[in-house]
């Protein structure tokens, strides 16, 4: 059985070589390569494309998750001692650590004023949380929380009140308790540090002082929240149903959940890009079916040839399938190159573009207006593209090569059904 099999990939082989030597400079080979070179350009640019894009998602959800919403926030902890030792020794949990929070209206000593949301957290957590450490980029001052009346401020917050280090600033509203006046001129804070973080939300609102501070401003009934970082994050509703098996009654929610609007924003824009690139592969496989029925039409007599000789109508349509599967390989390989070269080297390839711009903007410079040549510069926007971050996901990589190839033998499969309705008969009586 096994060896019928292999014999019958030979044949199916042998003979798709065969049309193809035969074909080597007719139309049909000019079709063919044209659909290789639109497979390979479709591969490439959807890798190019969903890795720069993934880059840009990327950057917002890794300074959501470790800034804002951590990969689990945990509300309703009733034994704090027992609940960090429980993470301490969970090997899932990275890191477990308190926070409060309030929403505030903050002014300075100018009288500029800009709602912030206000965080209160351990004066180490640097040292405690490296993510969050990766993700908060100290621009300015330090992160330094030791005394309760000190504030790190996100950098257009900062901007926008008009607050440096150094600086001080009066949080006049804050939401709290019952036990805390709403509107106060007594929180003053010293401004130590401004933070950049990589989504601007985080920039524009946030701002971070001490447990301590926190405890006495926020007032009794402020809800202490623990942040929880996970080894994996796509472990998210393990880890929780663990927490909820070790202490019933606390309220743990996912990262997932807490940003489900703008991460199910981010999903659909992908999506939709994705749909306009996949247009590519489906000119391209209507382009094989056309070219594969004028193949099946130009060799019916070389396919009737090979009924006589034995050949079943499925082993001949296998040979065009093969035939199809070909194209499509020879698209995709080089288009997986290409897009795999691009992304790995997008900072020299736009330096390439800046400079190859710049030289043809200048030659035909010099020869229509050569008094102008001196004012001819680079486009700066080369110099933005080429610090576009990517990432390049494995599965989806390996999808975009497939889908190339699928795409192209889909087209062949469907196109060479036709030769199931000849018959020698037919084909050598037309003769």
């Amino acid at each position: 059985m096994k060896k019928n099999w292999l014999s019958s990939i030979r044949w199916m082989n042998f003979i798709s070589n065969r049309f193809s030597k035969v074909d080597s400079r007719g139309r049909t080979a000019v079709t063919s390569a044209l659909s290789s070179l639109g497979i390979c350009f479709g591969v490439m640019a959807l890798i190019v494309v969903l890795s720069v894009m993934n880059g840009f998602q990327m950057e917002f959800i890794d300074a959501i998750m470790e800034i804002s919403s951590y990969h689990i926030r945990v509300s309703g902890v009733d034994d704090d001692e027992a609940f960090e030792r429980w993470c301490r020794e969970n090997p899932m949990v990275v890191s477990a650590t308190p926070f409060y929070e309030a929403q505030g209206l903050m002014v300075a000593t100018n009288g500029r004023e800009d709602a912030a949301l206000v965080r209160a957290v351990d004066p180490h957590v640097m040292d405690i949380d490296k993510g969050f450490e990766r993700e908060l980029n100290i621009v300015s001052g330090d992160f330094d929380l030791d005394e309760p009346d000190q504030i790190v401020l996100g950098n257009d917050l900062a901007r926008a009140i008009g607050a440096r280090v150094g600086g001080m600033v009066n949080i006049y509203a804050l939401s709290g308790s019952t036990d805390v006046s709403l509107i106060s001129q007594d929180r003053e804070f010293l401004v130590t540090g401004i933070f950049y973080a990589k989504y601007a939300d985080i920039n524009s609102a946030y701002s971070f002082v001490s447990l301590e501070a926190g405890e006495k401003q926020f007032g009794s009934d402020a809800k202490k929240i623990y942040g929880i970082k996970l080894k994996d994050s796509n472990k998210d509703s393990l880890a929780i149903s663990k927490i909820e098996e070790a202490f019933p009654g606390v309220k743990s929610e996912s990262w997932r959940s807490y940003n489900r609007t703008f991460f199910g924003a981010l999903r659909i824009e992908k999506n939709i890009l994705m749909m306009l690139v996949f247009l590519i592969f489906v000119v391209v496989a209507i382009n094989i079916y056309n070219a594969m029925r004028r193949m099946v039409y130009e060799r019916r007599e070389d396919i009737a040839v090979l009924s006589a000789l034995g050949g079943t109508m499925s082993q001949i349509q296998s040979v065009f399938v093969m035939k199809g599967f070909s194209t499509g390989l020879k698209g995709a390989i080089p288009g997986l190159i290409l897009g795999l070269g691009i992304t790995v080297n997008m900072e020299k390839v736009f330096i390439l573009l800046s400079k190859a711009q710049y030289w043809i903007q200048y030659f035909f410079t010099m020869v229509v207006s050569p008094e102008n040549a001196s004012m001819v510069q680079e486009n700066p926007m080369f110099g933005v593209y080429a610090n576009i971050p990517a990432r390049m996901v494995f599965s989806e990589v390996a999808a975009i090569f497939l889908f190339g190839i699928l795409s192209s033998v889909v087209a062949a499969g469907i196109a060479s059904r036709q030769i199931l309705h000849l018959t020698v008969a037919e084909v050598l009586h037309d003769d």
